[in-house]
């Protein structure tokens, strides 16, 4: 009789039932091992299992039994503790840059990585909300294409695009390309996550400055072997975290030294926004003073107008006008 090609896979077979069927509140016998084993048509004795297991173990597979009525077998540790991945489940499907789609698959992967029950309490955090999320799928090419034209010091070229309101009676949303439908060509040097979007930091070689764009509404992504990427000095002396903290919210604006006054209660607001190390002086009413580079922008004086009166601008004058000025826009729309 041929023998079972299987046989030889037995040592893989008996790591794979153990991962998917056990953990520290679940195991199974030498018995449910031989029984796993023969639905295959893979034969073992008792004694062979038990000398798998010690290969296992010599191996590195942190293979663990307990006694009661019958001794049984688990994987007593793995890469993820089950904390672990449930924040890595919760990340993905928070992230907006990520679709239903592929935030299903990724978290199926994650459920891989630990037993069958435990993967029980990851599926349940699939539900934590109904965030909004991106519509575009082929994102994961976007990211795929900009970091081999960063790996490889390339420029590239895409289409980029933004929503507006069309048809007769400006019932439908439509997609809409931007620079007059022309692809835009620009040299990427970062990837940032920020407030649930993922952007391409950029030097645009035209504008001859720093630029930003969403990853999801960028489309057919080409990296330009033949163009080498600009920007090289500029971004020699890039601070990832001083950027994210200067443009509010990936939105632009014109870099500027700004003076802000808080009440003392906002010190931990600050420090969120700003970080620890950012420059402040102690004033002698319950307030102190914060010196830093912000890009003034509408999301900039939104994030300010929502500290109401803790909150004022010092100096310069020119942003404490600009300030009014979007206050009053707002104020114009109830009168």
């Amino acid at each position: 009789m041929a023998k079972n090609p299987k046989q030889k896979q037995k040592l893989l077979y008996i790591l794979k039932y153990l991962i998917e069927k056990t953990d520290e509140n679940n195991g199974v016998t030498v018995s449910d091992i031989i029984a796993y084993l023969d639905a295959f048509d893979i034969k073992a004795e008792r004694k062979s299992i038990y000398d798998d297991l010690k290969t296992l173990q010599d191996f590195g597979i942190d293979i663990c039994s307990n006694k009661s009525k019958t001794v049984e077998y688990y994987v007593a540790s793995r890469d993820f503790e089950l904390s672990e991945l449930k924040l890595l489940v919760d990340a993905v499907q928070s992230a907006k840059f990520i679709t239903h789609k592929k935030s299903n698959v990724l978290i199926k992967k994650l459920e891989n990585l630990t037993s069958e029950f435990e993967a029980k309490e990851l599926q349940r955090q699939v539900f934590v909300s109904n965030r909004v999320k991106t519509m575009n799928e082929k994102i994961y090419y976007n990211i795929d294409s900009l970091h081999e034209a960063m790996n490889s010091g390339n420029k590239i070229s895409f289409f980029y695009y933004q929503w507006e309101i069309t048809g007769d009676n400006a019932q439908k949303v439509s997609k809409r390309r931007r620079n007059n439908g022309e692809r835009y060509v620009v040299s990427p040097w970062a990837l940032s996550w920020d407030d649930e979007n993922y952007y391409l930091i950029a030097y645009d070689d035209k504008a001859e400055k720093i630029k930003h764009y969403r990853v999801d509404k960028m489309e057919s992504v080409e990296v330009l072997h033949k163009e080498k990427r600009d920007g090289k000095k500029l971004f020699s002396k890039f601070d990832m975290a001083v950027y994210s903290k200067q443009i509010f919210g990936m939105f632009g604006g014109n870099l500027t030294d700004v003076k802000i006054r808080f009440d003392n209660s906002l010190v931990g607001v600050v420090v969120d926004k700003f970080s620890k190390n950012v420059f402040i002086s102690v004033n002698d009413d319950g307030t102190f003073d914060m010196s830093t580079k912000v890009m003034l922008s509408p999301n900039f004086y939104g994030w300010l107008f929502a500290l109401k009166d803790k909150a004022k601008i010092i100096s310069p004058v020119s942003a404490k006008d600009e300030f009014l000025c979007f206050v009053e826009d707002v104020l114009k729309m109830y009168k």
